[in-house]
């Protein structure tokens, strides 16, 4: 199933596709094999040895905001997870708890679901609450994005209870206006100094073109890339400078969209974000006395490092993230509380050349050095050190697609099939 959602912009028309990649990814929905298990669909839970951690932890105490299309709280996946009223920045007579995607609602279960009685999509985080903060439209006549509201629910999110921002969208097809960008890493500074961990994905088009997608390439945000089940970079995920970590994101279960009952194969950047931001709610709600630049840290030095190349890795950034390290063992030094690693580590030290620096803050967005096919990650491993790629987690996204206006956006990956 194609997806996509056009949007007006200044400058000229964008296609949003708010489906696979909300924002990010983009891609077609297949049905499952009803013979697996759902379980047995949710390969992710086993490999990361999700019921070892929730033994210790569940993301208990932990708040999420998904800055997304919206959440449905009584679908059965998330009845009895704790969904809070959030606020819709494009309808906001509409409230946060509409969506005619899907998007968000299923980036909300792939974090906190209930996996109702074992036949639904159960989270990786399932006892962590989940905050709803709209930035695309509710309605067919509304279906926009906007920078200002993506700006505005940062900032939202920065004054609320959230700990974690998950941001399962990326603007691949253009790059925002200067005066637009400033703002956006106004904001993400703003919610960095609130304590706040900020993820979002890389992106969808990596088999394409590598070019930086925001929020993922403002300073201070965790990009996300995504792996399938082999441990392997899947091509569709974006690479380059900007990404931090990987998760899974290939052959992700969620809830089917666009008339179809059930649950469907997914993948995306989208996921992988989902995945990311619930890792770090199970080591925050273990380590609550932590703050937001800390669990990055813990997540990033405890990450399944390629076996060959440099770190960060084009790839897979610090590596793929494995909580239980964190979880169930010694966590190591999570650093000073005050300084978030990814920002230290893109601020040169001494003065660089205006490309070099362009290159090290994640660029403008036109031209970065990421042209290389995203097929050269095999040089990258998993975290087992035996795969074939890095593993790049990425962030798909469900949805029903709408039309409104021009300028090609962002796009999602679901199933393998690209929109």
């Amino acid at each position: 199933m194609k997806s996509t959602v056009r949007r007006h912009r200044r400058r000229a028309s964008a296609v949003v596709s708010a489906l696979g990649a909300l924002l990010l990814l983009g891609g077609a929905i297949a049905p499952a094999a009803s013979a697996d298990t759902m379980r047995d669909r949710e390969w992710y839970l086993d490999r990361m040895q999700a019921p070892e951690m929730w033994k210790v932890s569940t993301g208990k105490g932990i708040t999420v905001a998904v800055v997304d299309t919206g959440v449905i709280p009584s679908v059965s996946d998330l009845t009895g997870v704790k969904v809070l009223p959030g606020k819709n920045f494009v309808d906001p007579q509409l409230g946060a708890h509409i969506d005619v995607d899907g998007h968000g609602t299923a980036m909300a279960m792939l974090i906190a679901g209930n996996g109702v009685n074992g036949q639904g999509v159960k989270g990786l985080a399932p006892d962590a609450h989940i905050l709803p903060l709209t930035v695309f439209g509710s309605t067919k006549e509304s279906a926009t994005n906007s920078v200002p509201a993506l700006v505005s629910a940062i900032r939202y999110a920065a004054d609320s209870e959230a700990k974690i921002i998950n941001m399962s969208l990326a603007y691949e097809y253009f790059t925002p206006e200067p005066d637009e960008l400033t703002q956006l890493q106004k904001a993400v500074d703003y919610a960095i100094k609130r304590g706040k961990l900020l993820f979002a994905g890389t992106g969808n088009r990596g088999d394409k073109e590598n070019t930086f997608a925001y929020p993922a390439a403002s300073i201070g945000v965790a990009g996300v890339g995504a792996v399938d089940k082999t441990s392997s970079v899947t091509k569709y995920s974006v690479s380059g400078p900007q990404v931090a970590l990987a998760a899974p994101g290939e052959d992700i279960p969620i809830r089917c969209v666009d008339g179809k009952t059930g649950y469907c194969s997914s993948g995306g950047t989208s996921q992988a974000t989902a995945i990311a931001s619930a890792s770090a709610a199970l080591i925050w709600s273990k380590h609550p006395s932590w703050t937001g630049n800390q669990v990055l840290r813990v997540l990033m030095n405890t990450a399944g490092k390629p076996t060959k190349g440099k770190v960060p890795s084009r790839y897979i950034g610090y590596g793929t993230v494995r909580p239980r390290l964190a979880v169930l063992g010694d966590p190591g030094d999570p650093g000073p509380a005050d300084v978030n690693p990814l920002v230290a580590a893109r601020t040169p030290k001494k003065s660089p050349s205006p490309s070099a620096s362009a290159s090290e803050a994640g660029g403008s967005g036109s031209s970065n050095a990421s042209k290389q096919p995203a097929s050269s990650a095999a040089s990258d491993t998993s975290e087992d050190g035996k795969g074939v790629g890095a593993i790049v987690w990425i962030i798909v996204g469900v949805g029903v697609v709408v039309v409104v206006g021009a300028v090609l956006l962002l796009r999602r990956r679901t199933a393998g099939t690209r929109r």
